[in-house]
Parts: structure tokens; sequence; C-alpha cells
């Protein structure tokens, strides 16, 4: 069974851009190391406050204004990029809302900053015929200069979105990290017993560019008869990001969830 379909991992490069990262990194010889337990400096600690809140009220000129106009990411998308990829994204989730955590910081000389932080994500999408509920977390550095936010460098991140009365319970097995061109399975697991249930499967991977974001992919569903996906892939040739989803469909239910690998 074959369907087009919106990107299921649902754009969440944009929920990553609110975890915060660095254009050029200090080597050991020019900076300390994170600092973890020091208090992080006011300045730090008001913008994450205030970043966090405005994107909570999905205000987007007021989040838009961390960001410098010359922003860029690891995953090719600009300033004007994130600002789309936001009003689409606020637009089907209107009651999203963000929690975000500093892990630690380093100051590389006045007024910057290099950051790692944790963001958690949920929000709930109204359709015609079905609620959908989105929960995920995105760990990720960021370069801070004059205030704003220049670099972002997404390091992990996960997502589920699920719907129905009783979605499936499932087990993910996936490696975090991956070396170019190794064979590496993805294992998702229901963990409730099928038994008279129909269960139906896809498991999709993707780039992490701006291009890929937006561009609309064909899902194919299988019948799972075993209870489960098992599938094994290879990665890319060359170090690069990218986004594993696997979708999970009952009579009473359907999760999806996405899972960035790195390759590296």
């Amino acid at each position: 069974m074959a369907t087009a379909t919106k990107r299921w991992s649902l754009g969440l490069w944009a929920i990553a851009t609110l975890g915060l990262t660095p254009a050029a990194w200090p080597s050991p010889a020019q900076a300390s190391p994170p600092l973890l337990a020091q208090a992080a400096p006011v300045e730090v600690e008001g913008l994450l406050t205030e970043l966090q809140l405005a994107a909570s009220d999905r205000d987007l000129d007021a989040v838009m204004a961390f960001y410098s106009e010359s922003f860029a990411s690891d995953t090719g998308f600009d300033y004007a990029q994130l600002r789309q990829t936001l009003e689409a994204l606020w637009q089907q989730y209107p009651d999203i809302t963000y929690d975000i955590e500093l892990l630690s910081w380093q100051a590389d000389g006045p007024g910057n900053y290099t950051l790692e932080t944790r963001t958690t994500v949920t929000g709930k999408q109204v359709q015609a015929d079905r609620v959908l509920t989105l929960n995920a977390d995105v760990t990720s550095r960021q370069r801070l200069e004059n205030g704003q936010i220049a670099y972002q460098e997404t390091l992990a991140e996960t997502s589920r979105l699920v719907s129905g009365e009783n979605p499936p319970t499932l087990q993910v097995q996936l490696p975090e990290t991956l070396s170019p061109g190794q064979t590496y399975s993805f294992d998702t697991i229901v963990l409730e017993p099928l038994g008279e249930n129909t269960l139906m499967g896809a498991a999709v991977e993707e780039g992490v560019t701006a291009t890929d974001f937006f561009e609309p992919r064909p899902v194919v569903f299988d019948i799972l008869s075993s209870g489960g996906l098992y599938k094994v892939g290879t990665a890319p040739a060359e170090p690069d990001s990218r986004w594993v989803s696997t979708v999970v469909i009952r009579e009473d239910g359907l999760v999806v969830e996405t899972r960035r690998v790195q390759v590296e």
C-alpha cells in the first residue's frame, strides 16, 4: 500500500533550532572546557528564558529576533527557511510548548558563547477525524554572537507522534551513530500481543537538509504479520545525518517515531 504524505518527521528541524550551535568551534588550546556546575551568565539565562517563552507563545517575530539574519546550520537551513518552517509548524500545532534546559556553556570571547541545550516539545494537532499528539526531545549546540544565535548543530533528536484510543507500544532499536557505508539493523517491536489485530507499518529514511524537509515522500505500508518491522539499511558512504522513521498503524491507533542518526 503506497500513499504520498507529508514528512512523517513533522519538520523536527524547526523544533531542533529552538534547542539551539557554532560556526567555528574553539580548540582546547583556545578555550577552557565547558562549564557545567558554575552558574551561567545572566545574559545566557535571560536569552534562553525569553526564547522559551516566545516560542511557547508562538510569537514568530519575537523568536526570530534571537537569530542572526546570517544564521546558518548543519542542515543547510538559513534565517528565511527557519522562519518559514516555524510558521508552518505552529499552524499545525497551535498549542505547542517548549522547555529549554541548559546543559553546558562556554565563553568564547566578549559576548560570545557556545551552548549545549536540551529542548522538549509537546503539542497537539486536531484533524477532522483524529487528534495527533507530538512529543520531541532534541539536544543541540549553539553559537551565540552578540546576543543572537549565529549557528545551529543538532546532536540528537527523537520524536513521537501518536493518535487513537490505544496506540501501539513500540520498542525501537536503532544505532545513534554509524560509520560511512556501515550496514545496520532497524527493528521496531510492537510490545502488545498481535492477537486478531491487523498491523501495518513502514520504515522511512530521509536526509536532514532544507531540501529534504520540504519534499513530500511516498510511504509504502506493509502488513506486519510478525508483530513488528525488521529492516536492514546501509549508511551513506560519506559523513551525513539521516532521519529514520518507523510508522505503525493498528485499528485503534498509530505511532510515528523518528530519530536522527549521525554518520561520522
